[in-house]
């Protein structure tokens, strides 16, 4: 399905640079200019889909070709996605598949892999999981890998939080050197009496790793529906965040200062063209990203964010 017709949607010239520099040739729609890709897009061609383990890559490709996707996001841990079942040539088929339809590809990877991790063995076995993510990304053409901060068990905030952050140094250092880019996303809060919770749930916590960390090789994702858990909701988050350096937003509907759930839009109290309204304000030129229900449920709402956000955009 095409974009929507006779729809005023956003057009943005946007910036995807990439340090990896790997693209050969020129995408639909984009031009090469000082060795930087530059495109005008739509706002609903800026909207993606996250594959993640809904489908076989090649098929997640595939769809996304057929329908129109140019952002998709793909988790390599399970299966027939799992990183190590790539040879090159199978690496080779998804980066000229990607090429050849015009899409951006990003990895994922996953949360319960604790980026905090301290103890001897599990600490080695960490550091080789996300290198393992970062050698796949110049062989799949892929253009940024979504990363996390890792968890905390309430008596132990402090040193996890500094284990991941030395983690996420040497890792920025080995993307730095294999041409990747990393994108540290906020994520969601968990219940109070809850003894193990995610770092970087909170602006304070996710400030604590990226006032650190200043790299070409690392960037931020903005997941809008984990802010409108917390108290700040997303107007706080907004407003605090230095959009210079986020690449992605990531988005669901769930319910104000509840708990964490992916909806489709509509079926929570999240006020997407406000939250369009006040992003696209700051210059943001990225992608965004849906991330729930079914890839049909997601390729949908795609034409419905955007409508909606030509709405508001109309009556202001």
């Amino acid at each position: 399905m095409g974009a929507p017709d006779r729809v005023r949607m956003p057009i943005r010239t946007t910036n995807q640079g990439n340090p990896a520099n790997h693209g050969k040739g020129n995408r639909p729609g984009r031009s090469n200019e000082g060795g930087k890709m530059t495109t005008t897009e739509s706002l609903y061609d800026r909207i993606g889909v996250d594959i993640g383990r809904r489908a076989k890559l090649e098929d997640g490709i595939a769809w996304a070709a057929r329908n129109a996707v140019r952002y998709i996001d793909i988790q390599l841990d399970y299966g027939e996605n799992a990183f190590t079942r790539f040879d090159d040539a199978r690496a080779a088929s998804v980066r000229d598949a990607c090429e050849r339809h015009g899409i951006h590809l990003g990895l994922h990877t996953l949360s319960a892999v604790n980026v905090a991790e301290y103890s001897p063995i599990l600490s080695e076995a960490v550091d080789d999981y996300l290198k393992g993510y970062i050698d796949i990304f110049p062989k799949l053409g892929a253009h940024w890998i979504v990363v996390h901060a890792g968890y905390h068990f309430s008596a132990d905030v402090k040193p996890r939080m500094e284990a991941g952050l030395e983690r996420l140094k040497r890792m920025v250092g080995y993307a730095e050197r294999k041409g990747a880019r990393l994108l540290l996303e906020n994520l969601n809060k968990e219940p109070a009496d809850a003894e193990v919770h995610y770092l970087a749930h909170t602006m304070e916590e996710w400030t604590y790793y990226y006032d650190r960390i200043d790299s070409p090789a690392f960037a931020l994702s903005f997941t809008a529906n984990h802010a409108h858990l917390l108290p700040e909701g997303i107007p706080g988050f907004v407003d605090a965040i230095p959009w210079h350096r986020v690449k992605e937003v990531r988005l669901a509907d769930c319910f104000r200062n509840g708990t964490e759930i992916h909806l489709p839009p509509g079926q929570g109290d999240l006020d997407f063209p406000d939250m369009f309204r006040r992003i696209e304000a700051t210059g943001f030129t990225g992608h965004y990203m849906n991330a729930f229900g079914t890839l049909e449920d997601m390729q949908a709402a795609r034409r419905t964010m955007a409508e909606g956000a030509s709405a508001a955009a109309m009556g202001d």
